[in-house]
C-alpha cells in the first residue's frame, strides 16, 4: 500500500510509512524537529497500530495517549493519518497559516487527548488521568511518550513517585532514550546513565528495549498488573538518515533539497 494512504487497523503501522510523511511535510513546511520525530517512529507503529486500545478518537472508553515530548508532533500527527483520522489535505497544511497542526500538539486535534510541548509535565498529565480512570472505575490505560531529557525535570520525578505510591497499574510510559538533547549529549548535561534504578527505585516495572525492534516494542508493552510500567526504549535521533542519526544539530535544522532527497532515499531502505 502507497504510504500516501490511510492503513486498516492492524498490530503494527508500516514504520517506512511514517518516516516517508515525516521527511515530507518537514521539508515542504521547512521546519526542523526531524531528528526527535524519526527517533519516535517505531514506537508510534507500536503504540498506533493497535497496542493503544483506540478504535476511535472520541470514544469514551479509549486509552489516552499523552506525546510528553511534543516537539514529535509531526511523528504523532503521521501516524493519525495512516490510521484515518486526519486527511492528506490536513497533514499538509503542518506548520501552515491557520493550521490546526503546528509544532507541537493541541487537544483541539482529533486523535490527541492533551495539549503538550511544555517539556516534564507529559507525565504529571498522565498519573492524573489514569487516576481518574481509577476513581470512575474505567479499564483504560493512559500513555505517555517521553524523551529522556525530560527525565532531568523535577516534575517528572514527582510524578513518577506518585504514581508508584499509588500503584497506577494502568499507567504505561515509554521513555525515547535516545541520549541526546537540544544543546548536546544527555549523559553531558543530566547523567542518565542509572535511569532503571530510579524508575524502580519510585516503585514501577521497568522494561529495557530496543526502540527500533517494534515486535520487542509490542511484547515490552504486554499487560501487567501491579504496578506502573516504564519501557526505556533505546533509539537513534534521526533514525534512518545517515547524516542525521546521532547529530544534536538536527535537533533544530531544517531540510534543504539535497538533504531531502538523500534523506528520502536513505529512509525508503529500511523496512
Amino acid at each position: 500500500m502507497e504510504p500516501d494512504q490511510p492503513l486498516a487497523d492492524q498490530q503494527i503501522l508500516s514504520s517506512r510509512a511514517l518516516r516517508k510523511l515525516i521527511l515530507e511535510e518537514s521539508y515542504r513546511a521547512h521546519v526542523g524537529h526531524i531528528g526527535s520525530a524519526l527517533s519516535v517512529v517505531d514506537l508510534l507503529a507500536v503504540l498506533y497500530g493497535g497496542a493503544i486500545r483506540l478504535k476511535s478518537p472520541d470514544d469514551p472508553d479509549r486509552d489516552r495517549f499523552i506525546l510528553g515530548k511534543g516537539h514529535a508532533a509531526l511523528a504523532l500527527y503521521a501516524a493519525l493519518f495512516l490510521r484515518g483520522w486526519l486527511s492528506r489535505s490536513e497533514l499538509a497544511s503542518y506548520c501552515a497559516d491557520d493550521s490546526r497542526l503546528g509544532v507541537h500538539p493541541t487537544r483541539h486535534l482529533p486523535g490527541v487527548d492533551f495539549s503538550t510541548g511544555s517539556l516534564g509535565l507529559g507525565l504529571s498529565i498522565g498519573a492524573g488521568s489514569a487516576l481518574a480512570a481509577r476513581l470512575l472505575g474505567k479499564d483504560r490505560r493512559t500513555y505517555v511518550l517521553l524523551s529522556d531529557a525530560e527525565c532531568n525535570e523535577g516534575s517528572t520525578w514527582e510524578a513518577a513517585m506518585f504514581a508508584g505510591h499509588h500503584r497506577l497499574a494502568n499507567l504505561i510510559v515509554v521513555v525515547d532514550v535516545n541520549g541526546q538533547q537540544a544543546l548536546g549529549r544527555t549523559a553531558e548535561i543530566m547523567d542518565q546513565s542509572r535511569m532503571p534504578e530510579r524508575w524502580m527505585s519510585c516503585g514501577w516495572m521497568v522494561r529495557e528495549v530496543d526502540g527500533h525492534a517494534p515486535a520487542a516494542v509490542l511484547e515490552a508493552l504486554r499487560p501487567h498488573h501491579q504496578e506502573p510500567l516504564v519501557v526505556l526504549a533505546q533509539t537513534v535521533s534521526g533514525r534512518s538518515v545517515s547524516f542525521m542519526e546521532g547529530q544534536v544539530r538536527w535537533h533544530y535544522l531544517p531540510m534543504s533539497d539535497e538533504d531531502y532527497a538523500i534523506a528520502l532515499a536513505q529512509s525508503e531502505a529500511l523496512p
